[in-house]
């Protein structure tokens, strides 16, 4: 009979990614609920090292798949891998990260396992033994609480949205035996973005820019550097060429789901809002003061960008020498 949680973990060369801690802290609570058990689950290559960051966060058992073949990520390798793992611990409920790399492997696993699956989940409740899952649909518009039908549950949770949590467990560590199988795609290159750039959909602030900047985010990445936020665009800037689609807020861009989300010179069009609603607090910057984007702002400015944030950076940098 199926019971326990199973978390997928992401890490990227050798560094776990924030989803990854909140997907187990979220594991630990569920399985207490239901009174089971959690295994976490480490794939790469030169990864047995890296359970010990994990543990903290609840799970009682730690598999490891650890294998030359997977460095770099395939969705067939890691599917493949990771089905069998699954399949041997024979879950009540699998959960991982809704990233970029995590939206293609739940896919692939739930058609692999003929699992049900929930995308870009951002609330599970555990009611009577029965688990519900709410997330976004039609852009944002509405949010739908949905049950899966079958013995095996696959829910993606958007980064920044469930709470990390310590939790103090006698955990066990396991090396799995590797079978990764044919991997028909191979990684050709590697282009990684330098320096400290702060990822936009881990980010605990997110400044963006849109069409109001005229294409000068000067401005908007100072005050992005002072709150130590990642720098966002909507697709109107991304389109006219002003900033890389990886920037790109939206529907047809990244979801994020800051503590803190500043708008500037975005108008609020709805495949933008798809993709920064859930933000906890919204603050709006445009000299239009009948701008959708007031409508779904917590705290919103009428005026000039160019004048609004040259004024909010003198004051945040008042608080940061005073």
């Amino acid at each position: 009979m199926a019971q326990g949680v199973f978390v997928i973990t992401e890490q990227r060369d050798g560094e776990f990614r924030k989803v990854s801690f909140e997907a187990v802290s979220e594991g630990r609570r569920l399985a207490d609920g239901l009174g089971t058990d959690v295994t976490a689950a480490v794939i790469g290559a030169e990864v047995a090292t890296l359970g010990g960051e994990i543990e903290k966060y609840g799970p009682d058992k730690i598999v490891v798949a650890d294998d030359p073949a997977l460095a770099d990520y395939t969705t067939d390798g890691y599917t493949s891998v990771l089905a069998e793992l699954i399949r041997a611990a024979d879950p009540a409920l699998v959960i991982i990260g809704a990233s970029v790399q995590g939206k293609d492997l739940a896919a692939r696993l739930a058609a692999r396992l003929d699992a049900g699956l929930v995308m870009d989940c951002v609330g599970i409740t555990l009611e009577n033994a029965k688990l519900a899952f709410t997330r976004p649909m039609f852009g944002g518009k509405v949010f739908a609480a949905v049950e899966v039908e079958g013995a095996l549950p696959i829910v993606a949770i958007r980064p920044n949205v469930m709470p990390i949590t310590a939790t103090s467990k006698n955990c066990s560590t396991a090396r799995a035996a590797v079978q990764v199988g044919e991997i028909k795609t191979t990684v050709v290159e590697r282009k990684m973005e330098t320096g400290d750039k702060v990822e936009l959909t881990e980010a605990e602030i997110v400044v963006s820019g849109g069409r109001g900047t005229g294409g000068n985010f000067a401005v908007v990445e100072e005050l992005a550097s002072l709150l130590g936020a990642a720098v966002g665009a909507s697709r109107s800037a991304v389109d006219e060429g002003w900033r890389a689609h990886s920037d790109q807020v939206g529907q047809t861009g990244k979801t994020v789901s800051p503590t803190l989300y500043i708008a500037c010179g975005i108008s609020g069009a709805i495949q933008h809002l798809a993709g920064m609603s859930t933000s906890k607090y919204i603050l709006a910057i445009n000299k239009d003061p009948e701008a959708p984007i007031f409508s779904k702002a917590d705290y919103g400015i009428a005026g000039d960008l160019f004048q609004v944030v040259p004024a909010i950076i003198a004051e945040v940098k008042k608080l940061k020498t005073g």
